[in-house]
Formats: C-alpha cells, structure tokens, sequence
C-alpha cells in the first residue's frame, strides 16, 4: 500500500493481550517458558553449538516443515550443470598446504557440478525482478562424494544465531493474517536487531537486486574450514566472481522489467547460445584461532573479512554449460546441505553454519523425502553403500550393488556386510572447552563495517540505498523509523541524516533507544 502504513491501528498500537496488561510470555510447544531466544546453547560464546538443545530443535524442525512441497525459502530457483577445473594451487600455494580435498589437488582436474539460483523469500512463480538475497547453491559430484557449498550472491547474512533463522524469515514473509509482506513487520524485526545493519546495507542497494544470475556474485557466507593430509585446520571463506562482471539494478531499472522470468531465461539463453557463464572460486584464509586482535569475530556471518588483510585466493573456476533436460526432475528436486563435506573440508564453529547444516539436511528429508539422495540429481556419481532401508520411494537398496550381502544391513558384520573406509590422513581435532551458555558473541561491533560499506558505495548505489530505505520506512511506525534513524546514525552519520531528512524527521532531535535493541 503505497504511502500508508501496512498495520491496521490494533496492529500499530502492539497492545498486550496477558494477562493484567502484560505481553504475553513465550514459550515452546511444550510449554515451557522460553528464557533466551537470542541465543542457541553452545560451548562458551563462540560455539560450538550442542545438540542438547530442545528448544532449537523445536524451533527449526517446525520450521522446516511450514510448506508442502515448495521450499520455506528459496523457492523460486533456476539451475544448470557444468564443471569445476580445479588450479591445483590455492593462490600461490599448492593446495595441499591447506586441503587433502581430492577435487582441489591437480592442475586441470575437472568436477560435474550442478548450481541452483534462487530468490530467498517470495514464492516459487514470483518475478524475478525483487529484491531479494539470491540463492546461489553448487553441488559437486566429487570422487569422494558430494560436496555442497551452498550460499548467497551476498558476502553477509542478517543473524548470527541459528535461533533467530525462522524469526527473520517469518518476518520478511506475508503477514500471516493478511497474506501480504509488510514493512511494518520487516522493520519492527530489523529494528530491534542491530547486527542486521550491514546486510540491509547490501540488501537496499542496488546489490539486492542482481540484473541476473550470471551477473552476480556468490559467496558461502558462513566460516567453514580446510585442513591438510596432517590434520591441521585453517578458517576459510568461499567467494564465486563471475566472468562476466557483475551488474545490479536500481529500483527504477527493476520496476520497468515487465518479463516475469528475466532472469531464468537469461541463463537459459545464454547456456543454449553456447555463451557459457564462469566463475572463479577464491577463498579467504585465517588461521584458526580467536583472532583477538580483529575488533569482529571471524565466526561472525554478519561479517566480511577484509580482503587487505585476507586477500581472496584463486583455487579454481566454474563453467555452466548444459540446461536441465526437465526442471522438476532437476532443478525442483535438488536438495543441498551446508553439511555435505567431504574429506579436507570441515565446519568451523560458526553458529549459523552449525543450525544450517541440521536445518538443511532435515528440510530435505521432509521435502523431498528420506531418499531424497538417491535421486540423480542428488546421488553422488560414485559408488553408494550404506546400511539404510526403506523409506518412502526407496529407489534400490544401497549396497547391494557394491556387492555387499543383502540379507546384512547393520555393521560390524563376519557375513559379508560393509566395513569402514581406510584413513586418508591424520584426523582433524579442533580443541574446544568452555562452559555450555546461551550467549552473545562477545565483539558483536554491529555498526562498523554498516559504514564502511555506506563510505564505499559509488553516489549512485547510496542514492538508490537511501530513496530505497526510505520508501520502505515511511510505510512503518514512527517508533520503528526512529529505531532505524539511530542505528543507521550509528553505521555513519551522514547515512542517518539523509533517510532521516526523506522521511521529514530531525535526526538531531531523534533519540534512539538503544536499550532496546538488547
């Protein structure tokens, strides 16, 4: 609704319906209260996650299953196959410094891959033409298995605590009443949210609207981790450039897209032309370690690394050149997992990476269905054996075409069952110790890197940022706008100003209630 604001004057008023005027307190469908609901529990501050954790557990695993079939997220997507070509050095380095992963060791070496586009929030026929994080998912078909990178177009995420995953999902979704998205809803979230202020900086620029997925970037957003044939680990950060160079939209060049699925044919075309898109992998390295001498976490999702300080490494590049024969089949029925790693690769204990690689997984085993892996689009192209049976749509029986005894499905066995694989190397083993909380990271520096992206930005993206912003807060309450004005005051003030001068506010008069922003 163009210039009004979305709630009706119930919903602005936010009166609370407990009892003697209280709002009402959460809890879990067991019922019990909820006490943090910012925090999943881990091993100190920075994790790792542990999996006594009822209260995730329940969150994510409901949320999972919100839709029936379409994806919660993601669900509008295109998809092709092509390959990875593997450099067989990581910058300047052979990549046996820092990974046993088979896929990255020869020059030359070439990988079938398959990629997946998507828009995050709007539904699986909505335009293309949004703004709306881009979904950029790879699965690699490697000879050990598969590995699926499974990210963003954006370096950045709006949380950095799995907990809050459904919270800011439900909150860029329609209102559940109305059926409508509403920035009242968006920004009351956001609002209240302050690590969020770097990704909104990306999201309402010109950046949150890519011209199309060959001209975008990609990047895994979450810290995971290599390590070498001696088991010693380093952080690292995954980033896809395209060839083609990368161009985004203002508002104005969106709004007059009147094809609604720009960007799927531009892929489509451009593959059946022979004009094959390519990326290059590069990856950002940082020992593994606290780092206390950064003023942010580098477990942080919320946060880039500073590529002065972590140059981006080229290990390889990536070439799509053949269309989906049919796209349900394909496209459709592609389910990744932030966990699938295979031997070299690891997870960091990054928190979001930890409630994604659960999440993942489960919605897949849900969507797809407990054999969702041996679909060929999903199976890995090497020889499967596993003791899992059944399930709805079991295809064929794993195993079984390894040679392995079919009436065995349990191990150890003397019988002719399967047995483990041989070591390829000394085991990785992070140390971690610490006493299990809920709790903050403790560099959260929400505002920072927010202004630093504002400073950097050419005139043109800031002004498309600004009237953006803008066009969506004069839509959404007073106590909202002037929460936003603050933290916005905050990443810089010039930033502040300018969104405060469209919406008629004195940002000198404006004081923002930081308390309330936990």
């Amino acid at each position: 609704m163009e210039g009004e604001k979305a709630m009706s004057e119930q919903d602005n008023k936010g009166k609370p319906e407990g009892a003697g005027g209280e709002q009402p307190i959460l809890t879990n469908r067991q019922g019990h209260p909820v006490y943090d609901n910012q925090n999943t529990r881990t091993v100190g501050d920075r994790g790792p996650t542990v999996l006594e954790n009822y209260q995730f557990l329940e969150k994510i695993t409901h949320f999972d299953r919100e839709r029936i079939p379409e994806r919660v997220v993601h669900a509008r997507g295109a998809g092709a196959h092509g390959y990875f070509e593997a450099y067989g050095t990581i910058g300047d380095e052979p990549a046996s410094k820092y990974t046993r992963a088979k896929l990255f060791q020869e020059k030359g070496k070439r990988t079938p891959v398959f990629v997946r586009f998507s828009t995050v929030i709007h539904g699986g026929h909505s335009p293309e033409n949004l703004r709306d994080p881009r979904g950029f998912a790879t699965k690699f078909y490697t000879e050990d298995g598969n590995w699926d990178l499974v990210g963003n177009n954006l370096k950045v995420f709006f949380i950095r605590d799995p907990v809050k995953f459904p919270d800011v999902v439900h909150a860029f979704k329609p209102d559940p009443v109305r059926n409508q998205q509403d920035p009242n809803r968006i920004f009351d979230f956001i609002s209240l949210s302050p690590e969020s202020m770097h990704m909104i900086s990306w999201l309402f620029s010109p950046r949150g609207i890519p011209a199309n997925y060959r001209e975008q970037e990609g990047a895994g957003v979450n810290t995971y981790k290599m390590y070498n044939t001696e088991g010693v680990g380093v952080l690292v950060k995954y980033h896809w450039i395209p060839k083609q160079g990368v161009r985004s939209l203002t508002q104005a060049e969106a709004d007059a897209i009147t094809d609604f699925n720009h960007a799927t044919r531009d892929l489509y075309d451009a593959i059946e032309r022979g004009d094959y898109p390519e990326w290059e992998m590069r990856v950002q390295i940082m020992s593994d370690d606290d780092h206390p001498e950064l003023d942010f976490d580098p477990l942080d999702d919320t946060k880039i690394w500073p590529e002065d300080q972590f140059p981006m490494l080229p290990i390889g590049r990536m070439v799509l050149d053949r269309n989906p024969v049919n796209y349900f089949a394909e496209v459709e029925q592609a389910a990744f997992g932030t966990g699938v790693l295979v031997d070299g690769l690891d997870f960091s204990d990054d928190k979001m990476l930890q409630g994604r690689t659960f999440s993942y997984s489960d919605t897949q085993r849900h969507r797809v269905g407990a054999n969702y892996l041996q679909l060929p689009v999903n199976r890995p192209q090497k020889h499967v054996a596993t003791n899992q049976r059944d399930g709805q749509m079991t295809y064929h029986v794993d195993g079984n075409e390894a040679g392995a005894n079919p009436h065995v499905n349990y191990e150890p066995s003397s019988r002719g069952g399967l047995r483990e694989a041989p070591k390829t190397g000394k085991d990785h083993t992070p140390y971690v110790e610490g006493p299990v909380v809920r709790q903050k990271i403790s560099r959260t520096n929400d505002y920072k890197q927010a202004g630093e992206r504002y400073r950097t930005m050419p005139d043109w993206e800031r002004e498309d940022l600004i009237s953006n912003l803008v066009s969506a807060l004069k839509q959404c309450n007073d106590d909202i706008q002037e929460r936003m004005i603050g933290h916005l005051t905050q990443c810089d003030e010039e930033y502040g100003r300018r969104v405060a001068e469209g919406l008629g506010r004195n940002v000198e008069e404006l004081t923002a209630d930081v308390a309330l922003t936990r």
